[in-house]
């Protein structure tokens, strides 16, 4: 019996996931399998990839053969790495301390490569965010404007009335001052000329 890795498709329509199961080569993609060995989520950035570590270098030391896509799963989390480890120690190549060392080497930097990328990612979505709203702000001044200058006429009329209304307004304030004074130098000048009448 030829033993696989590979794909489970699961999920929706656009939004699709995958298990990673080992099964019978001959078996239906979705139909039955040995072993459920984790999750791949291409859907997030980076892909979310959940492995049962020593599960899935177990069937790959024991003959499994993976899928062109789970071979570049398994790779990018180690266990073909570690695989080609193992198998030089057991040709006598180096110790099993030594390909302990430098598969933690391996794995160290893998990490500090999948961080960065993380870190990069963050920073591109936070300038993306800081971009639009940039964006967003310069539409709305812009829209402003436009609504001030179209607003600027009535308001520039509305001046226009106040002052007229205000010029009025002194204009008919002057005259009642001056109507009052005639009318009082009218009742004074009488009362001035009456004591000559009685002069004469």
């Amino acid at each position: 019996m030829s033993v696989k890795i590979r794909l489970q498709r699961h999920g929706r329509k656009k939004s699709a996931f995958f298990h990673i199961v080992v099964a019978d080569s001959r078996a239906p993609r979705n139909g039955k399998f040995i072993e459920k060995l984790g999750i791949y989520n291409p859907n997030t950035n980076p892909a979310t990839i959940d492995l049962n570590f020593d599960s899935t270098l177990n069937w790959v030391q024991k003959g499994a053969i993976p899928s062109d896509t789970c071979r570049a799963i398994l790779s990018y989390k180690g266990v073909m790495m570690k695989h080609h480890l193992l198998n030089g120690v057991s040709k006598g190549a180096h110790t099993a301390e030594q390909a302990e060392e430098r598969f933690n080497a391996w794995l160290s930097e893998k990490t500090e490569k999948i961080s960065a990328k993380e870190t990069s990612l963050g920073d591109a979505k936070q300038s993306k965010r800081l971009a639009d709203l940039a964006r967003e702000t310069k539409i709305s001044q812009e829209r402003a404007a436009k609504i001030a200058e179209r607003n600027a006429p009535v308001i520039e009329e509305a001046t226009a009335e106040e002052a007229a209304a205000e010029v009025s307004a002194e204009a008919t304030e002057t005259v009642e001052t001056a109507a009052e004074e005639v009318k009082n130098t009218a009742e004074e000048t009488p009362a001035a000329d009456a004591p000559a009448e009685e002069a004469k």
